[in-house]
């Protein structure tokens, strides 16, 4: 039987910042964009028609709901196949966490379902593609490190940041993304300083990386859940060189020198919290 395996990899923002509000309802943003080792795996096999989708997390749907779903009706309509798959998702990733791990699924059902069915799609294609089920896939397929602008679909590639150990903690709390972009005010924030965290990743700067991060949706989701503050000082607290929330939440990164660093760290958040992951950037 011919099957496909891809690896579906978490993201951070080391820096997020929103400009305006476009009159199709989207924001315009500016992102640095940053994947890490933690990672999902979908396992693809042809079937005679449809979808089917096993999880190993029940909380996950496996309805048209799941971005995979809609990534598998995209580019089956796209490409007139009259073929089905089955995608077992091992899904390692914090689920609403602000990780893109939806989202990173999505992407690797695109280029899984591509290679399965011998399709040769390029990358730029496979990226409008997702673009029109969601704002994180075209980085989610670029990898790696990435600039993004937008709403997050024009991604230009810089300098990479791998190799840099990163501390993940998802508190137990729901954050919803419209919301916070509802309520962002983003004409009354502190804006990151982008072209200067670009020319630090350029030369590898990553102390002034990790003082300067700024993410503009902290100012509306730490003030409905402090908790996102209080572990931030906790990284900070445990040798942390810069920590900050991920996309609009709630899960919070540290940027840390040593694995031993980021371990002892975890073993402390660990008492409080339940989904904490040492991992690394890629």
């Amino acid at each position: 039987m011919n099957r496909v395996k891809r690896h579906a990899y978490a993201k951070i923002n080391l820096s997020l910042d929103v400009l305006k509000k476009r009159d199709d309802g989207y924001h315009e943003v500016e992102m640095i964009m940053q994947q890490v080792d933690l990672h999902d795996i979908l396992t693809f096999e042809e079937i005679e028609s449809g979808i089917e989708i096993i999880c190993n997390d029940k909380r996950v749907p496996t309805d048209k709901s799941n971005l995979i779903y809609k990534a598998y009706e995209v580019i089956k309509q796209k490409y007139s196949i009259n073929k089905g798959v089955r995608i077992y998702l091992e899904k390692n990733i914090p689920i609403a966490a602000g990780l893109a791990g939806g989202s990173s699924d999505a992407a690797q059902t695109l280029i899984g379902i591509s290679k399965l069915w011998n399709l040769e799609i390029n990358d730029i294609e496979l990226m409008e593609m997702g673009v029109s089920i969601g704002a994180d896939i075209p980085f989610c397929i670029f990898g790696g490190t990435g600039f993004a602008r937008g709403i997050g679909e024009h991604i230009s590639e810089i300098t990479s940041f791998k190799n840099n150990i990163i501390l993940l903690a998802k508190p137990d709390i729901d954050v919803s993304t419209k919301e916070v972009y509802e309520k962002l005010n983003f004409r009354n924030v502190d804006h990151p300083d982008t072209d200067s965290l670009l020319k630090a990743i350029e030369k590898k700067d990553i102390k002034f990386i990790a003082n300067n991060m700024k993410n503009v949706l902290e100012t509306v989701t730490i003030k409905k859940h402090p908790i996102i503050n209080n572990i931030k000082k906790q990284m900070i607290e445990c040798e942390a060189m810069g920590s900050m929330m991920s996309g609009s939440g709630p899960t919070v990164f540290g940027i840390f020198e040593t694995k031993q660093q980021a371990e002892k760290c975890k073993d402390i958040l660990k008492e409080t919290i339940d989904e904490v992951y040492v991992t690394k950037t890629i």
